[in-house]
């Protein structure tokens, strides 16, 4: 455990990484808004379906928490606090095809979660995870009274620890989850079989990965000038081939050190963009940002772009190149990993991003991440079923 998150984040805060002890009154309870049915055949049924293929369903219950009640919502991503005027995006709940998702239970999963630590791995979209389901058990801290909650923002390491429940739910930040490292004459080289920051990944209860947006970026936006596989080193790469080769390394990595008797281990799948013209992948942010300004994108959208997936994934579904290298390395891995496909009941939410309200000196148009509240909080209502 000496090198593992929680230790790392002791090491952290020795060094003076912005944190906050404070003490939270619980602003009531939010709807913890469901489906009928008891936790544990809901959860059963859960257990035998796809998960991943169903409608958003307008639920006036929702959102399950305030976010402006909530500490921990990195300014990119509170809408509402950003001066987003409409909120129909919030009232939509995600309901399965084939089976009703258990009542999500923030105090029950606090309680289980007693004395672990949850770790999401990854870049802003594991980012915009971590603030959902922190938002989101600490919706559930008793109403009227008092829970205790320390939270430490920094790089890469942010946290929120629930004090009585001795329940960390961790953020470590890695765009691609192999190195990144400075070489003489050549400078930033991405490192596609070095992983030398994963020691500090071990010892949590629940290990939840991911990475792709970063491998697409080029420009002003990309944050390296070489690649290096073994002795070979390149100016460029096919970025599809690169990141298969990288997500092999971290495949790899998983199989050798993760016992899952003791970590559950969660891949997050492809969080699909929205910019009209072009994929934001194959273009730096600013040409993004121009492209949907320029042509729609999610710029004022405020409805799905229809209410039910269309079986994705399945016969006669084309998967993007992307998904295809996931499902392919983690289908060929010895340690079991349990992949989030939430590619294409993402799709649907254009409406979801924070588009312009981003907040202050955010320029541009944001059709990458997502709103907190917002859809995160389903991939997370997915993640508990699943456990």
């Amino acid at each position: 455990m000496g090198n593992g998150p929680v230790a790392l984040l002791a090491r952290s805060a020795a060094c003076n990484v912005l944190a906050a002890v404070f003490v939270v009154f619980a602003a009531g309870a939010a709807a913890a808004a469901d489906v009928g049915g008891k936790n544990g055949s809901s959860a059963a049924a859960a257990a035998r379906c796809d998960l991943f293929q169903g409608r958003w369903m307008a639920d006036k219950s929702y959102p399950l928490y305030d976010a402006s009640r909530c500490p921990f919502v990195p300014d990119v991503f509170d809408c509402r606090r950003n001066g987003r005027p409409d909120d129909d995006y919030l009232k939509l709940r995600w309901s399965p095809a084939a089976c009703r998702l258990p009542r999500f239970d923030g105090a029950e999963l606090l309680r289980r979660w007693r004395g672990k630590t949850v770790l999401f791995v990854g870049d802003s979209l594991s980012m915009n995870q971590w603030a959902s389901l922190s938002c989101m058990l600490h919706a559930a801290l008793p109403p009227g009274g008092a829970g205790r909650v320390s939270f430490a923002s920094g790089e890469p390491v942010s946290s929120v620890r629930f004090l009585d429940y001795d329940v960390s739910v961790v953020l470590y930040y890695s765009r691609f989850l192999v190195d990144v490292a400075q070489r003489d004459g050549l400078g930033r080289v991405l490192m596609l079989d070095s992983m030398r920051d994963a020691s500090a990944w071990l010892g949590a209860d629940v290990l939840v990965f991911n990475t792709w947006h970063w491998w697409t970026y080029r420009g002003a936006s990309q944050v390296w000038e070489y690649v290096q596989e073994g002795n070979s080193t390149y100016r460029d790469m096919d970025r599809l081939e690169a990141f298969s080769k990288g997500l092999s390394t971290w495949a790899r990595w998983v199989d050798a050190n993760i016992d899952t008797s003791r970590t559950r281990v969660f891949y997050q799948g492809i969080s699909p963009s929205h910019y009209s013209s072009s994929s934001s992948s194959e273009q730096d942010n600013g040409g993004a940002a121009a492209a949907a300004a320029g042509n729609g994108g999610c710029y004022r959208q405020t409805r799905p772009l229809q209410e039910a997936t269309d079986g994705g994934g399945g016969a006669g579904v084309v998967l993007l190149p992307e998904q295809v290298v996931v499902r392919g390395v983690v289908g060929s891995m010895s340690t079991a990993v349990s992949l989030l496909d939430i590619t294409w009941l993402s799709q649907l939410r254009i409406d979801a991003h924070p588009s312009v309200y981003g907040g202050p000196g955010r320029d541009g148009m944001d059709c990458t991440h997502w709103c907190v509240a917002g859809l995160p909080d389903a991939w997370n209502h997915i993640l508990y079923a699943m456990l």
